[in-house]
């Protein structure tokens, strides 16, 4: 089990405090003084610390971490949304990922038949429909199946392989309603996961990050309260 630095320095300066009765009188104030200012220095500071978590009653301004609750939750979405998600962030992002984009692999793996029944149907339907019924009708359309599927999928290749595509597709993700859409489902996400927080939850969050570090604080309360006591003991 690990003692947390401020009961050890509450306990050196206890101990310092009883020393005082045992040493020769000559000592007495040194050691007292030492040992009181060192424990009024430690608990002072204690105080502090966990005021900053819990509300003491009749102390103003204790509990603040979970007074300013709703403080603390925007503040977190505004530093989030101007420091990562601004909109030069979000074009430079868009930027980037643009010249990622690879379509080919999609589409050469997509069924393209879809579109040859609907030229088919679109031809039957028309008028020279009747005049192909006497050429073989919807047998004759179908053997050219495959040979249109092929030039289809090829012409779809060549076309988003080109500058022009890739330069249309920048143009779009640059335009300023895509970045604000997306700077809106950002924030409107960035609330959502904020809205699980809980005071409580916040609190712990903050106490485990920095619990560690404000132990220092009492330390060193304990150490230069008893450095001033033992200095006044020599001059008062």
């Amino acid at each position: 089990m690990q003692i947390s630095k401020s009961l050890i320095t509450n306990i050196v300066s206890i101990i310092l405090i009883c020393v005082a009765f045992i040493v020769p009188s000559s000592l007495h104030y040194q050691f007292l003084n030492t040992g009181t200012y060192a424990l009024s220095g430690s608990i002072t500071n204690w105080l502090a610390i966990y005021m900053l978590f819990e509300r003491v009653p009749f102390l103003y301004g204790s509990g603040v971490i979970e007074k300013n609750f709703e403080t603390f939750k925007n503040s977190i979405k505004k530093m989030v949304m101007e420091q990562f998600f601004d909109s030069s962030h979000v074009n430079q992002f868009l930027s980037s990922e643009e010249k990622k984009i690879n379509l080919v692999p999609v589409i050469e793996s997509t069924d393209m038949s879809p579109a040859f029944d609907a030229l088919k149907n679109t031809v039957l339907e028309s008028k020279i429909g009747g005049m192909l019924g006497m050429f073989g009708g919807e047998g004759l359309i179908d053997s050219f199946k495959e040979p249109f599927l092929d030039k289809l999928q090829n012409a779809l290749v060549l076309m988003v392989s080109s500058n022009e595509f890739h330069l249309q597709i920048q143009s779009h993700l640059k335009s300023s309603s895509v970045q604000s859409d997306l700077i809106a489902s950002i924030e409107k996400l960035v609330d959502s996961r904020l809205e699980i927080l809980t005071p409580k939850m916040v609190k712990e969050l903050i106490k485990t990050i920095i619990d560690e570090h404000l132990g220092w604080l009492v330390v060193w309360g304990g150490v230069f309260g008893g450095l001033i006591g033992l200095l006044s003991s020599f001059i008062i």
